[in-house]
């Protein structure tokens, strides 16, 4: 297999072969259906879910069909109720079916190559857990690739099948182990037109900033960013105050070559002048993640429950998952709702004491939606004594920071507040963010924290920043109506988008069912230097059908809103090669 064998989501062509293997595999060589006078088989389904199809050249060699959590109905359906199938009722479960491949070709890479894009499908939208149905003479193969069965059988036709299920983190991860070879071999020779990388990241986790690999990591050509729309993070438009500016040019040489005050006192007591906090009730760190990681650390185990909102900041499932490996459960935010958290939910959900963690962005990204202190407050407080509470405020300056529950976490052993000083004060590349918490837990977390843990230019930059309330106020009004006009030109590209606003420095767009993927847009916008963030894989929630985009100033507004406008016209037409629009770049096609 060369440079010709292809993967794809299946076009309407492709849909004839796909029904007339099904009929000579499924009907008239294993018997599990009677067969079809037009030697064609189909299903209920059909329409609806995904295939995937492995070709070579103008062959077609296999399949595999996916059915997304978002349709409300499974294969599996058909034989099993959701009392004796729970998991069928989970909001991130994708169901994997019919993999198939001619019989010529059943010897070679084909079928685990299918297996390995479906994984890397389901993963790009955000799901976190397979279903599938086995065939029992086949079990060992299910097995070896990191399935389990659930203890449930189906017999259909000829044929006995175990209802199997795994985890995708934990698939993908058997799946490169045994076929590691393989993968990277082929990583060079096929012909990839799915709208995901081949592989995932090294860590897992799919940050933001794609932008600056258009600038250069290298740093060689950083005159690129002059060219580069960063929209696809969340840095501010607008530049620091004048004093921050005016502090770092002083002496840059002398801030470059100084080690910082060692536990970065005068940055502390900057911030609890600020915020009106007992300097006790504080800890630093180098950004949101550095506390994080170093609190989150300290505090859980692989036995450790956490609930996380869905979406969400995607490093909070990362860490806690991938890194600590905890039990994560997932509180899910609907769009039908506006994505706003119904506190009579959220406080059902945490009453019975399970979780020892609970994460709540506020105001939340991606979806942007900040839910009243007042809430808060009273959902805390009714929840049980044993469950942390950590509220992440990087974004809460757009709400307005007298919403801020850092006077309840300077008291109450329950909750923590973190918030970076990166995105509301235009330090992002700084890292410099606190945490507030009751003494005792601060204390424990200074305890754990490394000296001169923020550099010397970053605390200087913080504490003039903090110095200047009214700029930064003048700059968060300036931001709002900002947003509302690039939503307003991004509704008028077309009225099948839907952008939703929300209160930060960032909006969404949702494409129509149907039509081009959020990661064949994001390709598209690239051509212009235009970078937006696929939501995709954050959540199922957004169906791989949403973009983020950064709210910047008027002129790369309209440079955003007209790489949109010309992305929109090329993709219209259908499902073209994403390698048409990007050369160079990996193709795609569309989820029908």
């Amino acid at each position: 297999m060369g440079r010709d064998l292809q993967l794809r989501v299946a076009t309407p062509e492709d849909l004839e072969w796909i029904h007339e293997l099904r009929h000579r595999v499924y009907a008239q060589e294993l018997g599990q259906h009677e067969p079809d006078p037009a030697g064609r088989l189909r299903d209920g389904l059909d329409g609806d879910n995904v295939y995937l199809v492995a070709a070579r050249g103008a062959a077609r060699i296999g399949f595999v069909s996916l059915t997304p959590p978002w349709l409300g109905r499974y294969a599996l359906d058909k034989y099993l109720t959701r009392d004796e199938l729970p998991l069928l009722t989970e909001s991130d479960l994708f169901e994997v079916r019919i993999l198939t491949v001619e019989r010529r070709w059943r010897a070679t890479a084909a079928a685990p190559l299918l297996m390995y894009a479906a994984l890397r499908w389901i993963a790009a939208r955000g799901g976190r857990r397979v279903v599938a149905m086995g065939r029992t003479e086949l079990l060992t193969m299910y097995l070896a690739a990191g399935l389990s069965p659930v203890g449930r059988t189906v017999h259909s036709g000829a044929l006995t099948f175990e209802v199997l299920t795994g985890h995708v983190t934990e698939l993908t991860k058997v799946t490169a182990g045994r076929y590691r070879t393989l993968l990277e071999r082929l990583r060079s020779t096929v012909d990839w037109q799915l709208d995901m990388p081949f592989a995932p990241r090294p860590d897992g986790c799919e940050h933001g900033g794609a932008s600056f690999t258009a600038i250069g990591t290298d740093f060689r050509t950083l005159r690129r960013r002059h060219q580069v729309v960063a929209a696809d993070v969340l840095d501010a438009w607008f530049p620091p105050a004048p004093g921050v500016r005016a502090v770092l040019a002083e002496d840059p040489a002398w801030a470059a070559r100084t080690s910082p005050p060692t536990g970065a006192e005068g940055l502390l007591a900057e911030i609890a002048t600020a915020r009106a906090l007992p300097a006790g009730t504080l800890a630093v760190g180098a950004g949101s993640s550095d506390l994080i990681y170093r609190a989150f650390g300290q505090w859980l185990t692989p036995g450790s429950r956490v609930l996380l909102t869905d979406p969400s900041y995607g490093e909070y499932a990362h860490v806690t998952e991938r890194v600590i490996g905890c039990r994560v459960d997932r509180f899910r935010l609907r769009r039908e709702d506006g994505w706003r958290i119904d506190p009579a939910r959220l406080s059902a959900a945490v009453e019975d004491g399970r979780y020892d963690l609970v994460v709540v962005v506020n105001p939340n990204n991606p979806t942007g939606r900040h839910a009243p202190a007042a809430e808060l407050r009273s959902l805390i407080a009714a929840a049980p004594g044993r469950t942390r509470w950590w509220i992440d405020e990087a974004y809460l300056g757009y709400a307005g920071l007298t919403e801020s529950l850092a006077g309840l976490a300077a008291t109450d052993p329950r909750v923590v507040v973190c918030s970076s000083l990166s995105k509301m004060y235009a330090l992002s590349g700084m890292r410099a963010a606190y945490l507030v918490a009751e003494p005792i837990t601060a204390a424990q977390l200074r305890r754990w924290t490394p000296p001169w843990p923020v550099s010397l230019p970053a605390q200087l930059a913080a504490v003039a920043a903090l110095r200047d309330p009214a700029y930064y106020s003048d700059c968060w009004l300036r931001t709002h109506a900002l947003r509302r006009q690039l939503a307003a030109a991004l509704a008028g590209l077309d009225e099948t988008l839907v952008v939703e606003e929300a209160v930060a420095n960032f909006l969404t767009v949702t494409l129509p069912p149907g039509g081009p993927s959020a990661a064949r847009l994001v390709d598209a916008c690239r051509r212009h230097d235009v970078y937006l963030r696929d939501l995709s894989p954050l959540s199922p929630e957004y169906q791989g059908r949403t973009v983020r985009i950064a709210v910047k100033d008027t002129a790369e507004n309209a440079r955003i809103v007209a790489a949109c406008e010309a992305a929109l016209q090329v993709l219209r037409p259908g499902p073209a090669p994403l390698g048409a629009l990007s050369p160079g770049a990996p193709g795609t096609g569309s989820a029908r």
